[in-house]
């Protein structure tokens, strides 16, 4: 969109509206955007902006709905057309519904562009109603057929009208947050914006030399470097996926072509595979029965639920993974998909739980890929396989085998022998009757009660 309108255009007006509406507390009690998204989001316009500076212009930055924001400046200034990106899912496309017909009162159109996917909406081999319910046929399908746009270059200049108010990036106490504190156990110190997402693709791909074993390492759980944690930038547009794969395409040219470089790219291609998967099948992918649409069991507890968000479930694997995310706003992809196995088939909580409260508080988080993987877990999404359970501590046990991990996250269990810290625990005895009413079989009883 940007490329297309300073080709277009002598003068653009840059804006970046941030909606009120997504930081209203849900009705499980937390915020729809939490803290450590929020600070990324502000980070990473601040960077635009000077980005745009840079190039004599500057990013408009303001507060509310962006149906009725970017609609009176179109009108005030009397823009020939407003551009901006296509969106997959029902909350924004209403957006974008409404200041369609805004625009339209006006005669000023509003074009839209598809982005933040590798491979192009529009190149897709065929309708999206056709798009295949198995990732692999996906996969071999596109792989076969279809090849990666190249990248734009930047605009080498930016003029924007003279004397507009730009608008004050507000800080996080203006959106009603406390200032949040760097972990020293957090995987990496994540700041927003274009300058840093390329260091750390610099950083990981050339300087640490990371991506050669990537497929091996990337289900480590301490680190910055067991993954390549690029995941947050692609999810605020930080860092296009095409960037990637061009960077892979060049280390494999100068370095060496391996499986962990495919590997890489594979991961991206999911991260596609769920966009489109979202477009087909809309506001299913955030309904109870899911893009299938099947019946499944799974409770509202609460009481539950607050002690799986705050790691008091006395599984401890689980639990060191549920308070990394609550004081870093990350996890790694081997926790996320056995905490939400947990509390799909453990628990038999209400998956749409886990997926609003990924959704407040993941630093990465991205409205597709989020609840395309709580619809994969739950069993009412695109996943071959019914009823996809993880044993956690067997898990636990395989990638977390001397318990650092653990060990890192619940200092409690710091004294407890190598050989018994993936058994159960509890924190205090009123948890008892919670745990011992919904965990399965797969689980021995607590070993030990500990004193906070």
């Amino acid at each position: 969109a940007l490329f297309q309108a300073t080709k277009d255009a002598k003068t653009i007006i840059p804006i970046y509206c941030l909606d009120t509406r997504q930081f209203r507390k849900t009705k499980y009690g937390f915020r729809k955007t939490g803290s450590f998204r929020a600070k990324f989001l502000l980070e990473s316009l601040q960077d635009l902006r000077f980005a745009m500076q840079d190039l004599g212009g500057n990013l408009i930055v303001k507060v509310g709905k962006p149906e009725e924001i970017v609609f009176a400046l179109a009108k005030y200034h009397k823009a020939k057309a407003v551009y901006c990106q296509q969106e997959a899912t029902a909350e924004e496309m209403n957006v974008e519904d409404v200041l369609e017909r805004n625009l339209e009162s006006a005669d000023i159109p509003l074009e839209f562009f598809w982005g933040q996917t590798l491979y192009h909406y529009d190149d897709l081999p065929y309708e999206i109603e056709e798009l295949p319910d198995v990732f692999t046929t996906f996969r071999k399908q596109v792989e076969k057929k279809l090849t990666v746009r190249p990248t734009f270059q930047k605009p080498q200049k930016i003029a924007i009208p003279q004397n507009i108010d730009v608008g004050k990036i507000p800080t996080l106490t203006d959106l009603g947050f406390e200032e949040t504190k760097n972990d020293k156990r957090s995987v990496l110190a994540f700041r927003g914006g274009e300058t840093a997402a390329l260091l750390r693709l610099k950083y990981y791909f050339w300087e640490g030399n990371h991506l050669y074993q990537y497929k091996e390492t990337r289900n480590e759980l301490l680190g910055a470097n067991y993954s390549s944690k690029f995941s947050a930038w692609l999810a605020n547009g930080c860092l296009s996926p095409r960037t990637i794969f061009e960077e892979i395409k060049k280390y494999e040219t100068e370095r060496i072509a391996n499986n962990s470089t495919y590997w890489l790219y594979f991961e991206l291609l999911w991260r596609d595979y769920f966009r489109f998967v979202a477009v087909k099948y809309g506001n299913n992918l955030f309904l109870k029965a899911g893009i299938k649409q099947e019946k499944i069991k799974g409770t509202n507890d609460k009481q539950l639920f607050r002690l799986w968000c705050e790691g008091k479930t006395g599984i401890p694997f689980v639990d060191a993974n549920m308070r990394e995310l609550q004081q870093t706003g990350f996890m790694s992809n081997r926790g996320r998909q056995n905490v939400a196995s947990f509390l799909v088939h453990d628990l038999n909580l209400n998956w749409q739980m886990g997926a609003a409260y990924f959704e407040s508080i993941l630093i990465d988080y991205d409205v597709c890929s989020n609840y395309g993987n709580w619809n994969y877990v739950a069993g009412i999404g695109n996943d071959p396989r019914p009823n996809r359970k993880f044993n956690v501590i067997g898990q636990a046990k395989r990638y977390d085998t001397q318990g650092d991990f653990v060990k890192t996250w619940c200092p409690e269990l710091r004294k407890m022998p190598s050989s018994r810290i993936h058994e159960p625990f509890l924190l205090n005895k009123t948890e008892q009757k919670y745990l011992n009413v919904h965990l399965g079989k797969n689980y021995p009883k607590p070993c030990v009660v500990l004193k906070k």
